[in-house]
């Protein structure tokens, strides 16, 4: 089973990234509330088990990556914003992103994605 960290907002929203791109699966169940949301631009998805299940098989291409190319910290350190890339595996541009991540504590309870 992963670790569970307990690190600052712009650490966790770098551990999901990392969860998603080396499927672990457990340490992205272990960042998110129970009632965690993801509003993407093609869907919004409801609570952290639906979440993960869409992302261990639901998910259309799960051979990708998401490097990170800033996280900026909002003034008040309730929320971070990340600005990344999602690459398929052959390292051709699929999307460019912005999460914007909300916490409840240590932990992610909402992510809104805008891409481009």
């Amino acid at each position: 089973m992963s670790e569970d960290p307990t690190h600052a907002p712009a650490d966790t929203a770098r551990a999901y990234y990392r969860a998603l791109d080396t499927d672990d699966y457990d340490l992205l169940a272990g960042l998110l509330t129970p009632g965690f949301v993801h509003e993407r631009p093609d869907m919004t998805l409801e609570g952290s088990d639906r979440f993960v299940q869409f992302m261990r098989d639901e998910r259309p291409m799960n051979d990708t990556t998401h490097p990170v190319d800033g996280v900026y910290e909002q003034v008040d350190g309730e929320g971070v914003v990340v600005r990344g890339r999602l690459l398929a595996a052959d390292g051709t541009t699929i999307a460019r992103f912005a999460d914007v991540f909300s916490f409840e504590g240590e932990k992610i309870a909402r992510i809104r994605t805008f891409t481009a």
